[in-house]
């Protein structure tokens, strides 16, 4: 991250991935998107959600790992390797219970794991006319809210799913959150209707940075996801875009814009908590 006095900055990239049924395929792809991130200049780099492996219910349990395992100790190698800092968007880790975590594992730039999230809103849904999805029958949901500093920052984590729940943003954004990050996996059908929408407005609603970094294509016949990876500023502003293929897609965030947003419209500073509260009574 690049300072000097108060005009600073974070270069970002998010990395977008057609992933499939091939494990060692599609961390080969991976790698090789982080690479082109660290040339880019990033402090910061995000894969998708289930970067490991998108496919069969039965080959996800297949293909889940212990954390730490092979999979996520090449990420953090690869981490150390480029200096970067790395979110593992989502991969499938082995759960006790025969199932598996859908988990986003932030490391640092020595490659170590600074921060591990399980994604706590499954996708279980049944739109008329369109496949059907049932996370649960394989995944477990997580129980925590994770926020995680990144070099002075702080940084909500998130996957997928749970931008539709605004709820969960604004805990990210009450522990001091600047960042939103939000690997994803989000459907062509509901992408094409909803995906920038909620992107912009968590960022707006919570005057944060949004990383979302996305799947692209189909991964099996007739399921397919939309891509258009972002990142998006404090004011709703899509800064960069990636909207088909695979590729990284990188933006350089200005810090002192967003605080000055902050003093200027102090939305978060008028909330009225006196009168409202997140806790379900």
């Amino acid at each position: 991250m690049a300072a000097v006095g108060k005009e600073y900055s974070m270069r970002v990239a998010a990395c977008q991935m057609n992933s499939r049924g091939d494990t060692v395929a599609n961390l080969a792809t991976a790698l090789g998107l982080l690479d082109e991130a660290a040339a880019g200049g990033a402090d910061l780099a995000v894969l998708p959600e289930y970067f490991d492996y998108l496919g069969t219910d039965e080959g996800a349990l297949a293909a889940a790992e212990p954390i730490p395992g092979p999979l996520s100790e090449a990420i953090g190698a690869r981490a150390r390797k480029l200096g970067l800092w790395v979110l593992a968007g989502s991969l499938h880790a082995r759960a006790a219970d025969g199932r598996c975590s859908n988990a986003s594992l932030l490391f640092d730039r020595e490659g170590r794991i600074a921060a591990r999230y399980d994604k706590l809103h499954l996708f279980d849904i049944g739109l008329a006319g369109q496949p059907s999805y049932r996370e649960s029958a394989t995944v477990g949901g997580g129980d925590q809210v994770v926020t995680a500093e990144i070099e002075g920052l702080r940084a909500g984590l998130s996957v997928c799913y749970d931008i539709r729940f605004p709820e969960l943003y604004r805990l990210h954004m009450l522990a001091g959150a600047r960042l939103l990050l939000v690997p994803a996996a989000f459907t062509r059908h509901t992408g094409l209707a909803h995906w920038e929408l909620l992107l912009r407005a968590r960022a707006v609603e919570n005057q944060c940075f949004v990383i979302a970094a996305a799947q692209v294509g189909e991964s099996i016949a007739g399921r397919a996801c939309f891509g258009h990876s972002m990142i998006i500023d404090p004011w709703g502003q899509v800064l960069a875009c990636q909207p088909k293929g695979v590729g990284v897609v990188a933006a350089t965030l200005d810090l002192a814009r967003q605080e000055a947003l902050r003093a200027e419209l102090p939305a978060l500073a008028n909330r009225r908590a006196d009168i409202y509260r997140l806790e379900t009574r």
